[in-house]
């Protein structure tokens, strides 16, 4: 169960969840803390949240918001690839903003990786501050398959 630790991996089973951690995705950071890049239960995959952390140097990329969400979402493809999935399996994405004025940029970018045809249903909110004095992070709800 990787960074469940033991407890939880034990409520999770007596639950009847049978959940796969991904800890592995190639070109996307590794977990800093106790969490995983994503967990799987039956055909549904759950992102931790990714904020633009280059996987090359460990560090928040240079540049603003924009350069920071086109990280964001590339580190999120390589943890969906990871789980069997993609974007066009996306069901659900939050965007957490430190700035809701930055909306429209991230919305141009987001429009590149997501089909706007068929875009999953998502919720912006603005927040105070995210880790690393991100400007923006975003985790996603997906299918498998």
């Amino acid at each position: 169960m990787g960074a469940l630790g033991p407890v939880y991996k034990d409520v999770l089973v007596l639950l009847g969840v049978n959940m796969k951690v991904i800890n592995d995705a190639k070109n996307a950071p590794k977990p800093v803390g106790p969490y995983s890049q994503a967990a799987v239960s039956g055909n549904f995959v759950f992102s931790a949240g990714q904020i633009g952390i280059s996987p090359d140097t460990g560090t928040l990329v240079a540049g603003g918001v924009e350069s920071e969400a086109r990280q964001v979402l590339s580190n999120l493809d390589a943890v969906l690839k990871a789980a069997g999935s993609s974007f066009e399996r996306v069901l659900m994405t939050t965007v957490f903003l430190a700035d809701i004025g930055d909306g429209k940029t991230v919305n141009q970018i987001y429009g590149e990786f997501i089909n706007p045809n068929a875009a999953p249903a998502r919720q912006t909110v603005a927040v105070k501050d995210l880790p690393l004095g991100a400007r923006i992070e975003i985790s996603v709800v997906a299918e498998i398959g």
